[in-house]
């Protein structure tokens, strides 16, 4: 999972040696392979460096824990994955905004891993809280302002309902996507557009 490899030259550990780029990536492309092969819940960090070829130290001298490592990682990728471009229209915002996503959750260890990581958040608050800070506050705010230029265009009514329209970006795709795997071709995805559109726009005419 080539994309999943942090960018940036060396790093730190705090009061610590650099940090090999190399080992780093090994490491990271180990934890999503074995994650997607076992399931959070049966994830080991030994399994993680023997599969990265690495000692279990390098780990450590990276992520102090299995959840810190898991939160890193997966936010890393989940919040550069979603991106929140500025078309010039509302529709063409939804079209890009909603394809990054359908390329997100379409990657083959993306299938198997959010829906696990989901339902384990769900037995474990901390795990939960820390994606809710990492990955579901940021994701929201970035969609938010989506939203808003739409508004300041006078393409959303001003008093548009901010929330359903973030579950209306969110929702429906995952669902189609990543719970009942069915295909999202181009035709499907300007249907969603139109329903998320007259949504927002309520009374307002087209």
């Amino acid at each position: 999972m080539s994309d999943t490899v942090p960018p940036g030259g060396p790093r730190r550990a705090s009061g610590g040696p650099v940090l090999q780029d190399d080992v780093t990536a090994a490491l990271t492309e180990a934890f999503f392979t074995e994650l997607a092969a076992v399931g959070y819940g049966r994830l080991s960090l030994e399994a993680v460096a023997k599969r990265a070829g690495a000692g279990k130290a390098a780990i450590y001298r990276r992520w102090p824990a299995k959840r810190e490592m898991t939160v890193a990682l997966v936010s890393q990728v989940a919040t550069r994955s979603i991106k929140v471009a500025d078309t010039g229209t509302l529709r063409g915002d939804l079209r890009a905004f909603l394809q990054d996503a359908i390329d997100a959750l379409g990657h083959p260890l993306a299938r198997r891993i959010v829906p696990d990581l989901l339902a384990e958040t769900m037995r474990d608050e901390e795990l939960s809280e820390a994606f809710a800070k990492s990955i579901r506050e940021p994701r929201r705010h970035n969609a938010a302002q989506l939203l808003r230029r739409a508004a300041d265009r006078g393409e959303l009514p001003e008093d548009f309902d901010l929330e359903v329209g973030l579950d209306l970006l969110a929702g429906p795709l995952y669902w189609r996507v990543a719970v009942v795997q069915l295909p999202t071709r181009e035709e499907y995805v300007e249907r969603l557009i139109d329903h998320i559109v007259r949504s927002l726009r309520g009374h307002c005419p087209k």
